[in-house]
Formats: structure tokens, sequence, C-alpha cells
């Protein structure tokens, strides 16, 4: 091709990046009515295809504790358990509860559409019992041993923005899984919450969901070996009538569960032979709130593995699509996950560890990212939305997405989103109500009622593992 014509291919090609996608041919849109979706694309290994290098590990385990320890490091989101004070001051135990949530002065709609009255908000602020803390106190340590929420406050009320909504429970900060280590810092008025700080998040969680253990073993709990790590979506532990705490029990991915080593191959488990099964340790919590480990069966069936899995794009996409169709719950809620949830859930999936939410993993000084400004135009978002690499994270606005290709040029996210709009053909605005985990193109998607897209909106792209030719401003 002669400069000439280069040059013209050129120009047509950032005018054509500059152009927004409603203004150009709009994708087919099914019968389903989400734009640019066929039944083919809903299964990963349509998008696995596509990819000449699929199976090349991005991160390898050395790698991947790197960035880990460089989180945990640097990320004021993230809690080292291990760092934090033997003696928690009352300074630090008050703050974390302040700094967590605040009622609105407007309230807040209860499950039957009727505002909340505000003498119950009143008590449930004066529940958190802030002048009961301690100048002093010891740190308390505890292994979750249910899948629980994590709340704003000390109480299960659900409460809404608006009269009609049933999903976006405002007192719903996230959830914790079985063998979860947490620190144990101030107790509630009514003694049924307790406030804890985890890994990733500090909130209320109800005293049922932990048992209180010494330091060390609850610490080391998921340092443990040999182990099983959760690779499906979820897994579910055996039905016993003998153990009713340990009976189908939630295991959600990511969850690295040790084995009970020594266990005889011909020795029942709380009534059934253990050959078609894994025995792993689970933690238990006695009459009185005392941790004990205590044996319980994952059948040889359910989607585990016995390590993280090799972080490659194939995989983040077979990971990913573990959850299509999952119900959207906010903050963990309705036993699923929300957008951050989701992605975090995935990445855990290799021994990798972000920040819960979205405000906090599109900005963490740990993480590889391509940070947006108002001076960037549309014509560089749009590049930057063309160069997604499967794995990318995309941030707007309190939502998170992850990229798994291209179509067509164009590129494809899979999100856990409430639903999504987009212009058709006639110009017209089009709303569809998902609530689940979906497939999406992201050109076309719209943001709030201005008319911007969610490429005009974006505020990062982080990007787990980018190689040597990377040629997006990555940020340490």
């Amino acid at each position: 091709m002669s400069s000439t014509l280069s040059n013209i291919a050129l120009t047509v090609a950032l005018a054509l990046a500059g152009t927004p996608l409603q203004a150009r041919e709009t994708p087919p849109v099914p019968a389903h009515g989400v734009v640019g979706v066929e039944e083919a694309q809903l299964v990963p290994d349509y998008w696995i295809a596509r990819l000449p290098h699929a199976d090349r590990v991005l991160l390898d385990r050395a790698a991947i504790a790197a960035q880990n320890a460089a989180l945990f490091r640097s990320d004021p989101s993230m809690h080292d358990l291990r760092a934090l004070p033997s003696m928690l001051a009352r300074a630090d135990v008050a703050r974390w509860i302040e700094e967590l949530a605040e009622m609105p002065p407007e309230g807040y709609y209860g499950e039957d559409g009727q505002r909340v009255p505000q003498a119950r908000l009143d008590a449930i602020l004066a529940g958190r019992a802030l002048e009961a803390i301690a100048p002093q106190r010891a740190a308390r340590y505890g292994l979750v041993v249910r899948r629980a929420a994590l709340r704003a406050f000390p109480t299960d009320l659900r409460v809404f923005d608006e009269p009609g909504d049933r999903d976006i429970d405002r007192f719903q900060e996230s959830a914790l899984f079985p063998g979860m280590p947490v620190v144990v810092a101030h107790e509630s008025r009514d003694g049924r919450w307790w406030f804890v700080i985890s890994e990733r998040y500090a909130a209320w969680i109800e005293k049922s969901a932990v048992a209180l253990g010494e330091r060390d073993p609850v610490l080391g709990y998921d340092e443990a070996k040999p182990y099983r790590v959760v690779t499906g979506a979820t897994a579910r532990t055996v039905y016993s009538p003998e153990q009713p705490a340990l009976s189908q029990l939630q295991l959600d991915m990511g969850l690295r569960l040790p084995l009970a080593v020594g266990w005889p191959e011909n020795r029942p488990v709380n009534g059934q032979h253990p050959y078609t099964a894994h025995v792993i340790e689970l933690p238990l919590r006695r009459e009185d709130g005392s941790l004990a480990l205590a044996p319980a069966l994952l059948p040889k069936t359910a989607d585990t593995r016995a390590d993280y899995l090799p972080l490659s794009e194939a995989n983040l996409l077979r990971q990913a699509f573990k959850f299509l169709g999952e119900r959207y719950g906010w903050g963990h809620s309705y036993d699923a996950r929300d957008c951050s949830g989701f992605v975090s859930d995935v990445y855990h999936s290799f021994g990798l560890e972000l920040p819960r939410n979205t405000r906090d993993q599109g900005v963490s000084p740990a993480l590889r990212k391509r940070v947006f400004t108002a001076g960037d135009d549309h014509a560089a978002r749009q590049a930057a939305a063309r160069a997604l690499r499967v794995g990318d994270l995309i941030y707007i606005p309190g939502h998170v997405m992850m990229a798994i290709g291209h179509r067509d040029g164009e590129p494809y996210v899979i999100h856990d989103t409430t639903g999504l709009s987009y212009r058709d053909g006639d110009g017209r605005t089009t709303r569809v109500r998902l609530n689940a985990v979906s497939v999406s193109p992201l050109l076309p998607l719209l943001f709030g009622g201005r008319g911007d897209t969610y490429v005009d909106r974006m505020t990062s792209i982080v990007r787990i593992a980018p190689d040597s030719h990377d040629p997006a401003k990555d940020s340490p």
C-alpha cells in the first residue's frame, strides 16, 4: 500500500473510532433483547477458539504471590490480619465502625414499601454501642463457619432507597465464606452481632456464624496442606443428618479447604463411607462459641482441584462462564454475588486477591491500570476499549466488567448486572432488565439518562497480567 493510501486508511480508521456506535450500524438485536448476543456466544469455547495463545500462563504462582503481597502492603482497603495489633485501641475500632456506613437523613423504605420509622433507624444506630468500646481490648480470632452476610449495621433489617426495590438492600455490604478468618473487634448492644475485620472488609456479622479460637490455628487454617480449591461456581458438602452444621454447606469459588490428614480410607465420616469423597476439615462452632475442626465430605464429583488453576485466558473464560445466568446478588446476597464480587471470586480461583468493592478495585495502588481523566476524549477511550484483552477489568462508576474477547472488531464483556441500555437502529433507547451474570458488547451500552456510553464513563481498565509489549499506559 502506498503512503498516500496508508494515510487515507488511517484517517478513516480514526474517524470511525471517534464515531459513537449508535451512529454506525447497530449490532443485531435478537428476540431476547440483548443487543449483539447470539446463543453461540454464551459458552466459553466460542471465545477460547478466537485466541491464539489461550493456554499461555499469564502469571505463575510466584508472580501471583508477589502481587498478593503488594496488595496487602499498599492497598488500604485490605487488612493483613497477622499485622493487626494484639490490643485494639478504642479510636481504631470506633473509626472502623463509623466509616463503614451512615444513615441518610431521608431514611429508607422497608420490604413492605413503607418508610422505616426513624425511631427504628435510631435504635439500630444506638445498637452499635459505640460508648461501650473499651479503651483497649484484646483482639479475638475466629473462623467463619457458614456463608454469612456482612452488614452495615448490627441488624438483619432489609432497607431500600425506593419503595419498589427488593434487590439493593442498603444494609448489605458483602459476605464471608466458611473457613475465612476474622478478628473480632466489638459486640453489638443486643449481643447478637460482632464487628469483625476480615482480609477484605470490616463490617457486622452474626455471632452464630463465627467460632472463636487461638490466633495461630485461626490464621493458619487456610495455609494447611494438602487442600482442595473450589473451582466451580459453588460446591456443597454431602448431606449429613449426624452433623447438620456441616450438611450441604455452600462453598464458593476460590475457597481453599484443608484435607483431614491421616483420616483412614475406610473410616466413615458422619455415617458415610469416604471413598467417593474428599475428607476435608471445616470449622465448627461449639455451644460455647469456641472453635472446633470437624471432618466433612466433599464429593469427588464436585468441581474442585488439588491446587489453584493456572492463570490463562482460557481458564479465565471458563471460570467466568461458570457463573453465567446466576442471579445478581447485591453484596453477595441471595447466595450469589454482585459485579465486583463476581470478578474477585473468578480471580480467587487462581489464588489471586482483589479488593472487594469496585471503588477500591479500580484505584488500587497494587494493580496495573489505565486511568481515564477528562483529558481522554471519545476516540482515546474507544481505542482503549478495542485494545482490551481477555481478563481485563473495565470500571465505570459503580460497576465493573470483564473483557472476554472481540467479535467483528467489537469488544465483548461478561458482567454481573441489573440490566443494560442501548439505542436501537432507529435511535430509540431500549432498557433490558437482566439481574444476572450476562454477556454483552461493550460499545453500545449507555450510562444513566444523559446518553453517555459506558466507554465515555470509564474510570479505569485494570490489566492483571500485562505483557512486555503492552501499549497501554500502565501504572504499578
